[in-house]
């Protein structure tokens, strides 16, 4: 008995150091994950591994545009082209960085200097304006105001694919010294900056001719009727009144003092031309036959030329 005590005390302490062994080897060792060391957390707080906010620099600032007419500072609603360029501040090409056709854009732009320039029609305007923070509201005056043209023959008005309109600005003694706008068409809206302007309406290709001085008003629509005093005559080579033309003939038709007005080959060419007396010259096959005519304003007719009647 003396003798067995001892050896079960020496096993129970060896089953006490083998617990022990394994415990500390399960907290020191975790199964299938690395150890995770607590960090502490405060609500509210950003890491410093967050990305800042954007500075002031990066933010993008709304321009709300719009432009008036100058007398009555009426909002122009059509016919308006934007374009904002960066402002150098020196003489080098300026960039466009946007650009629009709405009557009221808004622009979304980085703080910086800019050009915001506006065109209606021929007439323009431009603003130079530094953006920092917040909206803008940009409103640009335009002195302008438009013509619409239409062509006549006394009560009859022209077709629109007869009859054109040319625009000038005078200079000096010249009233047709800068040319603005050329081949416009009847009733087209001819957007023009405020002022003096010398039309020129051309009626067919020859010598129909009219001129008017007219004068633009700001925000305001000048509507204009340049009456010509001309006819169209068909030109015919004939053996007799109302018969067959003689085709491949060459015509001229000159005025009394032999300026050549206009020329043509065929059967039967037409020509517009201003009221007024003139010679025709018809060229058929070697031959030459000529006759005095005159044209008044508004009566279209055939005029012939007989062969008979010629040497």
């Amino acid at each position: 008995m003396l003798i067995v005590k001892p050896v079960l005390s020496l096993l129970s302490l060896l089953l006490l150091l083998t617990a022990s062994a394994a415990s500390a080897q399960t907290l020191t060792q975790p199964l299938g994950t690395a150890p995770q060391p607590f960090v502490p957390t405060t609500p509210g707080v950003p890491s410093l591994s967050q990305s800042p906010p954007p500075s002031l620099s990066l933010r993008q600032v709304v321009v709300n545009a719009g432009a008036v007419f100058a007398e009555s500072n009426e909002l122009i609603r059509s016919g308006l082209v934007w374009r904002v360029f960066e402002d150098r501040g020196d003489t080098s090409q300026p960039n466009i960085v946007a650009r629009s056709s709405s009557p009221s854009p808004s622009f979304t732009l980085s703080p910086g200097n800019y050009i915001v320039h506006v065109a209606y029609g021929f007439a323009s305007a431009s603003k130079r304006i530094s953006v920092q923070a917040g909206n803008l509201n940009e409103r640009l005056v335009v002195s302008a105001g438009a013509l619409r043209l239409k062509g006549a023959v006394g009560e009859s008005p022209i077709a629109q694919n007869r009859v054109s309109f040319s625009v000038y600005v005078p200079e000096a003694q010249n009233s047709e010294g800068r040319l603005v706008i050329a081949n416009a068409k009847p009733n087209e809206m001819i957007r023009l900056p405020e002022g003096s302007y010398h039309v020129v309406s051309t009626y067919g290709d020859a010598n129909a001719i009219m001129r008017s001085d007219l004068k633009v008003e700001s925000g305001k629509v000048t509507e204009a009727t340049l009456n010509h005093r001309a006819a169209t005559v068909t030109l015919k080579l004939v053996a007799s009144e109302g018969g067959e033309a003689f085709a491949g003939t060459a015509f001229s038709v000159l005025t009394p003092g032999g300026d050549v007005i206009r020329e043509a080959i065929g059967a039967f060419p037409s020509v517009t031309l201003a009221e007024g007396e003139y010679v025709l010259i018809a060229r058929h096959e070697g031959k030459v036959y000529t006759k005095d005519f005159k044209v008044e304003s508004g009566l279209d007719r055939d005029i012939e030329v007989l062969v008979t009647a010629n040497p």
